[in-house]
């Protein structure tokens, strides 16, 4: 069945007239969010703790900023851009003691609705809108007349207007420009923890590095390990993304291609341990371990995060980047190893 792809003549921005949209959170979503739906005629209120750091940056940018209750109380619409493991405390707390008779609310992933975190009453429209890009992307296309793709949903419909409003915040956000394909929130969060998991962040990460070790463990230099399993990979991703994986195959030579087609390592025993990681997304296993996790403070998640900071293709991969122009240098990037930790902090807080 094909897909249900929505474009800017398919929604109406007349639908926030009369409206205010409240947008939880100032950070890598949050803040391209606003802003663009600010720069679209919507009537925006930012709502943060008083303490937070994003407070004076969002009035510096023009924007409206108020306490998380305050700014809930007045919207009609409320977009929550919190980190997934803060989100239920928020919405307990200061959203549901606050959210207007019938408000909307909007969420950019799915995971505390689907695994029932959230509970939001029959009464309240709730529909995500899930750009497929970080922030500043979202913020830079838009800015430039273009626009990133979404994918779009709605699992609560009381009123019968919610594809409409959902649509219509998909506009002001710029991403009708690109497509918004129509998904439900439990289809976006499986299919995003599983890509994430297994792909994205799981596989090919790992693959990398442990590649890196096969080849310097069998006593090559390190500096050449890392160019042949982790340099020539954005290669590959910007081919792929230009046209495919068959465009990334044709561009590489006949020994690449047979190599491809030949190697067994990524193998059906690949394929199960990622059913088996599906099933693990599918039941709630993997949601419950995480969440129970940072309930408890997070030690096992930084436990992890400390374990796997230091990839071992890291001990020459500052060096050999500051060898091409286009980067920043050895300096910049120790700069930006040196603060991983505290970016993450600040995004989490925000």
């Amino acid at each position: 069945m094909a897909a249900t792809i929505w474009y800017e003549n398919d929604a109406d921005l007349a639908v926030f007239n009369g409206k205010k949209v409240a947008i939880l959170g100032y950070g890598s979503q949050g803040h391209a969010h606003a802003l663009n739906l600010r720069d679209s005629g919507v009537d925006v209120v930012v709502g943060l703790r008083p303490t937070s750091k994003s407070v004076e940056f969002a009035k510096e940018q023009g924007l409206e900023v108020k306490p998380v209750a305050e700014a809930v109380a007045e919207a009609d619409v409320v977009m929550i851009l919190l980190p997934d493991q803060y989100q239920a405390k928020v919405y307990n707390e200061e959203v549901a003691p606050n959210l207007k008779p019938g408000a909307a609310l909007a969420f950019a992933h799915g995971f505390n609705i689907h695994y029932g975190y959230i509970k939001p009453s029959e009464d309240h429209p709730v529909f995500m809108v899930a750009p497929k890009g970080p922030g500043h992307i979202v913020r830079r296309e838009y800015a430039a007349g273009r626009g990133v793709p979404v994918v779009v949903a709605v699992e609560q419909d009381p009123d019968g207007n919610t594809w409409p409003l959902c649509l219509a915040y998909a506009k002001a956000l710029g991403a009708l420009r690109a497509g918004a394909i129509k998904t439900t929130f439990t289809e976006e969060t499986e299919t995003d923890l599983f890509g994430e998991q297994n792909v994205l962040m799981g596989g090919i990460n790992h693959l990398c590095d442990m590649g890196f070790d096969v080849l310097t463990e069998a006593g090559y230099q390190p500096e050449i390990a890392y160019f042949e399993v982790f340099h020539e990979l954005k290669m590959l991703v910007d081919l792929a993304n230009e046209g495919g994986l068959n465009k990334a195959r044709w561009s590489c030579s006949d020994t690449a291609q047979y190599g491809d087609y030949t190697c067994k390592v990524i193998n059906e025993e690949t394929k199960e341990r990622m059913k088996y990681q599906l099933k693990r997304i599918q039941d709630g296993s993997f949601a419950k371990e995480f969440m129970d996790d940072q309930a408890a403070g997070a030690p096992h998640f930084k436990e992890l995060q400390e374990e796997y900071s230091h990839p071992h293709l890291e001990t020459v991969g500052p060096k050999l980047r500051g060898m091409f122009s286009w980067n920043n240098g050895p300096a910049a990037d120790a700069d930006e190893a040196e603060s991983f930790n505290g970016k993450i902090a600040r995004t989490q807080v925000q």
